[in-house]
């Protein structure tokens, strides 16, 4: 006699942006990925900038049908992109350094565009040598989750979401393109900076239009909501206005899950369409960490979010059950 297969829940997850922070990203991923497939389908996510990236890789193996991959996608990444050498050690310390006076001390503010865009293109290279992004169109079943990357357009200030087989090299370095510090990327005709700036990241994409709905949203939260302490210096107000803008966008986008419950409890929206959708959080909580942490790219600092990441995954899945 055959058993009848167990009813997974259908879990979406959202990953927010915030450049080295996401290393934590990487780390829930990771540990979400060893969680047992009988109980959890994985069959969206979502994410912006660094964000996008870490969805990106854990899809990129997913369509594979191989979450080892997925995980090993993710330590490659980070292990690359993080300070190793001496000169990129340097750089990084006097990045870092410079990000810390800003708002403090004369700092002077340069163009991205009167520089070479050598990060862009060290980002790209590590991209294109991890992901054959080429090949993706064809590895896309009817059955593969979805991928759904935030961008702006620059000139129009439209939100984009880039979904599935629009996904290539140029949208996911138009999610990671900080105008401060990276050009505005060119995709199709448009021109696009960091998805900081619209969806942070994508969630009502997750049910808007969508046949088959996940039964729960997982949100892996970058910039903490709450702080014990008024910000009083100028460094401390910095960071504290980083944190709300960075969240300002994704309030916005879970409201809209919330208000779609709302209707579906009291019985607006066809039940055949629409239903009740759980949003649970795994979240960065170290107060510690300021603005300029998220450009650090530190190898020991690298490890150590990737750590505490994989840490919160472990205690949020615990109280699963």
């Amino acid at each position: 006699m055959v058993k009848k297969e167990k009813n997974r829940i259908r879990v979406a997850i959202a990953c927010q942006g915030g450049g080295s922070h996401t290393a934590f990203t990487a780390g829930a991923l990771k540990r979400i990925l060893k969680e047992k497939t009988d109980k959890y389908e994985i069959v969206a996510l979502s994410g912006t900038s660094g964000g996008a990236i870490c969805a990106l890789l854990t899809w990129y193996g997913l369509l594979s049908n191989d979450r080892n991959k997925a995980a090993q996608l993710l330590d490659s990444f980070w292990k690359e992109i993080s300070a190793s050498s001496y000169p990129d050690m340097l750089m990084n310390e006097w990045f870092v350094g410079s990000s810390r006076l800003q708002g403090t001390a004369p700092v002077l503010d340069i163009s991205p565009y009167y520089y070479p865009p050598l990060a862009q293109e060290r980002l790209k290279d590590i991209l294109e040598r991890l992901v054959k992004f080429d090949m993706i169109e064809g590895m896309i079943k009817k059955t593969s989750p979805d991928l759904l990357v935030g961008a702006v357009d620059v000139r129009s200030g439209d939100f984009k979401v880039f979904k599935n087989s629009e996904i290539s090299v140029a949208s996911i370095l138009a999610s990671a393109a900080i105008p401060t510090f990276l050009r505005a990327v060119h995709v199709n005709g448009n021109i696009y900076w960091d998805g900081l700036f619209s969806q942070n990241p994508p969630v009502r994409n997750f049910v808007d239009g969508v046949a088959s709905k996940p039964d729960e949203i997982w949100v892996i939260q970058i910039n903490p909501q709450n702080r014990k302490n008024e910000p009083i210096s100028v460094r401390d107000i910095m960071d504290r206005r980083n944190e709300l803008s960075g969240n300002l966008s994704l309030y916005q986008e879970l409201g809209f899950i919330e208000k779609v419950n709302t209707w579906v409890k009291a019985g607006y929206l066809p039940a055949g369409k629409y239903k009740h959708i759980d949003v649970r959080w795994i979240q960065m909580l170290n107060e510690e960490l300021d603005t300029a942490s998220k450009v650090d790219r530190d190898p020991s600092f690298i490890q150590y979010m990737m750590k505490y990441g994989e840490e919160q995954a472990g205690k949020f899945l615990a109280q699963s059950g």
